[in-house]
């Protein structure tokens, strides 16, 4: 997922924890003033977020209770790609980082980050997880490197009002990307709105271009013999593109602010000047808190399209315990990853509470669905538990939910996917804004940039 994407939060019915983000300098150190262990974790939240440092505050207070002689110091910082691996190959990170799922197996094959199986089976409930969340956290020999944080699956957002004053059922929202196609017209010609936007700057047009692909029933990146190599030229991205060029020039229905990243598309979309666009269940919370939609009854999301494909874009927040970390600090690391992520994924009791205190907030979103981190029992059994806290319109969620289950959930390209949505951010600016744009050329230069970067990367 792109870093500006990092944002994102998904506060979940399905799995319910504070979604922390923001960004701040790196202090090392390793003990505290009466010799503690001092436990530095990326992972808390901004100022702005109330609601989620209060949480924070109080998992770090009951952990260090639960965990005497062990300090955490959390940091705001968030994964930026242009740094990152810089910053990870120097040892000048925390002892818990946070990266998106893009990450993990490339910092698993170049061993830049630490097996936690053997502490993490300790846990009584470890067999339980969901193995869907786990595999791409997982190395061939079957080893565990990371503890995930509300996983999601990518579908289509949409504004309820605009599809009723256009015509269209909101109940019924479209399935095919020739029915959004059709529906974004509709929207744009009715009301003057862009039907359908689609990001195209800041890594997340590459991003988006991928959801596409997905569900046109294509590939960007394919493994042999240990190695991985791009693959953008496949017609279902050209199918992709086709869509957008005429969508942009036949249709115009992308509206006029064709240059956007997910924040620009939120913050339009929380003012009622957009009628869909490609995420997940969790941008409801980014445009009620951040962006101020005041109509959130017109949020609505259902599943990815689908147009020759079955699957949909999957992600998330995944927290790992870097080389860096020495032998306490990882094993301190674990403790916390166990503590402040998998338990409250798993513990009704932990669920109902953080569910009871985050809705005290007006502003907070408590009951958006994400992916089940364990099993189906567990699960219904952590949504029963706050339903008395939710306070969204579950509603509005229903067309997600109930066809989620009929899509295959897909990572995102496992090795280097960053470099992929660097050079295809540019084919997309290039259909946007070009009448005359040539989709094959653009992606075959694309490819062979990527796949001389990625042989670099893989010598």
């Amino acid at each position: 997922m792109p870093r500006n994407s990092r944002c994102a939060a998904i506060l979940g019915c399905m799995a319910l924890t504070a979604t922390l983000a923001g960004c701040s300098s790196l202090t090392p150190s390793s003990a505290g003033g009466d010799g503690d262990l001092v436990l530095r974790v990326q992972g808390m939240p901004p100022a702005t977020d109330k609601p989620g440092v209060a949480l924070f505050k109080k998992q770090v207070a009951d952990f260090e209770k639960a965990n005497p002689g062990i300090k955490v110091k959390g940091s705001t910082t968030v994964f930026d790609p242009l740094t990152f691996s810089a910053k990870l190959s120097g040892g000048n990170v925390e002892d818990v980082i946070k990266v998106p799922l893009t990450e993990p197996q490339r910092l698993i094959q170049q061993k830049q980050v630490q097996p936690i199986t053997g502490q993490l089976k300790e846990w009584e409930h470890f067999k339980e997880f969901n193995p869907q969340v786990l595999q791409p956290l997982t190395d061939s020999a079957g080893d565990v490197y990371g503890v995930p944080q509300n996983p999601y699956a990518q579908g289509l957002v949409y504004n309820r009002e605009l599809f009723e004053k256009a015509g269209l059922d909101p109940d019924r929202p479209p399935t095919t990307w020739e029915e959004v196609r059709t529906a974004a017209k509709r929207i744009s010609d009715s009301t003057g709105k862009a039907g359908f936007v689609h990001e195209s700057k800041d890594n997340q047009g590459g991003w988006q271009l991928t959801m596409l692909s997905y569900a046109f029933g294509g590939e960007l990146e394919k493994e042999q013999g240990g190695k991985y190599t791009a693959t953008l030229t496949g017609e279902p991205t050209k199918k992709g593109l086709r869509l957008l060029k005429d969508m942009r020039w036949k249709d115009d229905s992308l509206g006029k602010t064709l240059l956007n990243n997910q924040n620009d598309v939120i913050k339009q979309f929380a003012a009622g000047q957009v009628g869909m666009f490609m995420g997940s269940p969790g941008t409801y919370r980014l445009a009620k808190m951040q962006f101020g939609m005041e109509n959130t009854d017109a949020f609505g999301v259902a599943p990815m399209p689908q147009s020759g494909g079955d699957a949909t874009l999957t992600g998330g927040d995944i927290y790992m315990v870097p080389k860096s970390a020495d032998k306490k600090h990882a094993a301190a690391a674990v403790e916390w990853l166990t503590f402040a992520y998998a338990k409250p994924q798993y513990s009704t009791d932990m669920a109902a509470e953080q569910a009871k205190a985050l809705s005290a907030d007006p502003k907070s979103a408590v009951g958006v669905p994400t992916l089940p981190v364990f099993d189906k029992k567990r699960q219904t059994e952590i949504d029963a538990a706050i339903k008395p806290y939710v306070n969204v319109k579950l509603r509005n969620f229903k067309p997600y939910i109930d066809g989620l289950s009929t899509l295959k959930l897909k990572p995102e390209p496992p090795f280097q996917a960053q470099k992929l949505y660097t050079a295809l951010d540019p084919v997309v600016q290039a259909v946007l804004t070009k009448r005359d744009a040539d989709i094959d050329s653009l992606l075959a230069s694309a490819e062979k940039d990527v796949n001389a970067k990625l042989a670099a990367d893989q010598k």
